[in-house]
């Protein structure tokens, strides 16, 4: 295929990327990442970059640095401890070998690192001898400039044009047909030679020797200043001043039960890493990424459940990521990026481009519950009385989402992947073996999930309370004979009477794939299942089979696919089980909601306060503590979002704001406050006390019902 001049075409590590059956390699536990936006650094603990594997300064997808090497007089640094302030921030404590002369090491090396939109890094060796001490600094660099995609998927491509050279500030890479590349800056100025900055120092008797160094990227030929520049102090930096509003303008929740405080504390810092601004849009409210190292990008399913999960932490999150992918909606049939007119992307990229969209930046659009989950979350949105406005302004998307939809669906909404470039798998469970029969067979496509089910019946109820609100009694009453057909037409397929659960989905003959899973139990979350149903329902999923004691298998261990150490089938994901969790106290089951939300915290515990994407399924009577999965990302948005959901589970919290009230009735919280979060336009304290809680703050028009919603609340609203 011809190529434009300053283009290079990348449709096997792009495109084809979607298809990637494997998992990432695995970091190790000896590795620290660090995250900030759309950039992130995966190095060793000493603060080396190692090349041959995924390590890297990585940023738009690219990573700017694969080797970042120190050496002191001739030999590595030997690390003593790795300090992690902020998520983009790392302090790394290392020594020398002895000097000459010594028994032991006096000398002390400090690589204070910030990551964002490049790197900063101030270099510090601190003599702590009475003797001054001559050293020889190397810095050992190389770039592949490497897509994304290409490390993730282990097949970096060697480019042929990338150039390194020297100049008086440092080196600078760059690649003409990637239209990529990094400047690497330093002060004092080094001598700089193909791959090597180097300095002959002294370094005073009790005292130190410092570089600043800086890289700046390049993308599409332009070379922008990291965002923490050596010219400006740290706390300056746009990364630090949002990072304290986000401290600032969060709710303070306060707890006797420690492992609850430090499980939410661990969420709001991994959430305000993982924030996504727009540099030409800075009055926007951020979108969210869906996680580090491979994900630092707008995902249409995982920033969409991120975002509802944290509505009681930060709702603007949810009114960025609403905004953002309105923006890229679909708006053309493209087969090779599966967009359709009004469907809701599934993954936006920025690496190298190869023409396929027409979007800023690689949109792809395989995803079949992204778009119903755009429809639901703007309702919730309007439910908490939040940005009035604004969601008026977004309801034309949503019923673009909801034309796609009801041209797709008849009653239910399949996938099919449109060429053999697609994601196979297009619900959340999307590796190629995450969709199969009790047996272990594959379905085949096209195939209508259940849970998917659930999402365009939940979005089909919202719809009808914007119709209640704009006072058009036709629209309303259309979209609740459309949920209640849907509702009775999933009772009548989906349900398993001599099994007594809900199938997994519909295969393309129609027949029930009949896995048990922990897809239901999303379907309870939405409130699609019939209540005369959700008792058996509520038992499988709590059964030895598919309850770990920390969490909800997503494939039971009675399957014939079934894999602890699987990806999808029998591993344990907590913004899966969270989701679980909402639907559990929903129906009104209390203790096995509690038994699943502490399962979590205690799987945090675990985790030293942060819950992975995922881990193992085996058993806590097997072992007592969960069993990590290596190439488990961390932080990871919905993981991170799962204990906020599950706080609000616990507070049994539902508000709908535009019918003036606020369902609260807590379950298993003895002693919580929250101060601040926002509802109603207003920032209220929640105050858990025993068996009682109090509410203050809430507008005089808005009543606190001390009582759980009942399930089908929303339905019967509209029918009565």
């Amino acid at each position: 295929m011809a190529q434009e001049p300053g283009t290079f075409h990348i449709a096997e590590t792009t495109v084809n990327a979607w298809t990637f059956e494997g998992q990432p390699g695995a970091l190790g536990g000896t590795t620290v990442t660090l995250v900030e936006g759309g950039s992130f650094c995966v190095s060793t603990c000493n603060g080396d970059i190692t090349p041959g594997g995924a390590q890297g300064l990585y940023h738009a997808d690219t990573r700017l640095v694969s080797r970042l090497e120190l050496k002191v007089d001739e030999a590595p640094i030997e690390s003593l401890r790795t300090i992690n302030p902020e998520p983009y921030h790392a302090i790394f404590l290392g020594r020398t070998g002895p000097r000459p002369g010594q028994a032991e090491s006096t000398m002390l090396v400090i690589r204070d690192r910030y990551v964002g939109g490049g790197l900063r890094e101030d270099l510090t060796l601190r003599n702590m001898s009475d003797e001054a001490a001559g050293c020889t600094i190397a810095l050992h660099l190389g770039s592949d400039l490497a897509d994304l995609f290409e490390v993730k998927g282990g097949r970096v491509m060697h480019v042929a044009d990338v150039e390194m050279t020297s100049d008086i500030s440092g080196l600078l890479v760059v690649s003409a047909t990637r239209g990529r590349g990094a400047r690497i800056m330093s002060n004092p100025m080094p001598t700089a030679t193909m791959g090597l900055l180097s300095f002959r120092v002294v370094v005073p008797a009790r005292g130190d020797w410092t570089v600043a160094l800086q890289v700046n990227p390049i993308v599409d030929g332009e070379e922008t200043p990291a965002w923490f520049s050596t010219h400006h102090p740290v706390e300056h930096a746009e990364p630090a001043r949002r990072r304290a509003d986000w401290e600032r303008l969060a709710p303070v929740v306060t707890t006797s039960n420690r492992t609850v405080a430090q499980v939410l504390a661990k969420s709001k810092e991994d959430l305000g890493s993982l924030r996504l601004f727009e540099e030409d849009k800075p009055g926007e409210p951020p979108s969210v990424a869906a996680g580090a190292p491979w994900f630092m990008t707008l995902f249409g399913r995982d920033s969409l459940l991120t975002s509802w999960m944290a509505l009681p932490m930060d709702q603007s999150l949810a009114l960025g990521t609403l905004r953002r992918l309105a923006r890229v909606q679909g708006r053309a049939e493209e087969p090779l990026s599966e967009e359709e007119p009004g469907k809701i992307m599934h993954e936006l990229r920025f690496g190298v481009q190869d023409g396929v969209s027409a979007h800023d930046g690689h949109v792809y659009f395989g995803s079949v519950d992204s778009t119903p989950l755009f429809v639901m979350l703007l309702g919730e949105l309007r439910r908490w009385g939040l940005y009035e406005e604004a969601v008026e302004e977004l309801l034309p998307h949503a019923d673009a989402a909801l034309d796609w939809i009801t041209r797709s669906a008849d009653p239910f909404l399949y996938y099919r992947r449109k060429t053999d470039h697609g994601l196979l798998n297009q619900g959340w469970k999307d590796s190629v073996d995450g969709v199969n029969f009790a047996d272990g067979t594959l379905a085949r496509p096209p195939i209508a999930l259940a849970e998917v089910q659930g999402y365009v019946y939940a979005a089909y109820i919202a719809r009808s309370h914007f119709a209640r609100e704009a006072g058009d009694p036709v629209l309303q009453e259309q979209w609740i004979e459309r949920a209640m057909r849907l509702r009775d037409a999933f009772d009548e397929m989906f349900w398993l009477p001599d099994r007594g659960y809900y199938a997994m989905g519909l295969d393309r003959a129609g027949r029930p794939i009949d896995g048990l899973g922990s897809n239901m139990g999303h379907c309870l979350w939405t409130g699609i299942v019939n209540e005369e149903r959700a008792a058996s329902v509520a038992e499988h999923l709590l059964s030895p089979e598919m309850f770990t004691g920390f969490g909800i298998r997503t494939l039971a261990s009675s399957m014939g696919a079934y894999n602890p150490m699987s990806y999808h089938n029998g591993s344990v994901w907590p913004h899966d089980s969270a989701l679980v969790t909402a639907g559990l106290m929903r129906y009104g089951f209390e203790e096995e909601a509690r038994q699943v939300a502490f399962g979590l915290l205690d799987a945090a515990k675990a985790f030293n306060w942060r819950l992975p994407e995922l881990y193992c399924g085996f058993g806590r009577d097997e072992f007592p503590e969960p069993v990590p999965f290596p190439t488990s990302c961390a932080p990871q948005a919905w993981a991170s979002a799962a204990p906020i959901q599950l706080m609000r589970s616990l507070l049994r919290l539902d508000p709908c704001v535009p019918q003036n009230k606020v369902w609260m009735s807590p379950v298993g919280l003895t002693s919580m406050k929250i101060a601040g979060l926002q509802l109603a336009g207003a920032r209220v304290t929640i105050d858990v006390d025993g068996g009682e809680v109090a509410v203050t703050g809430l507008p005089e028009h808005v009543t606190v019902v001390g009582a759980p919603r009942p399930p089908l609340t929303a339905v019967l609203e509209e029918i009565h």
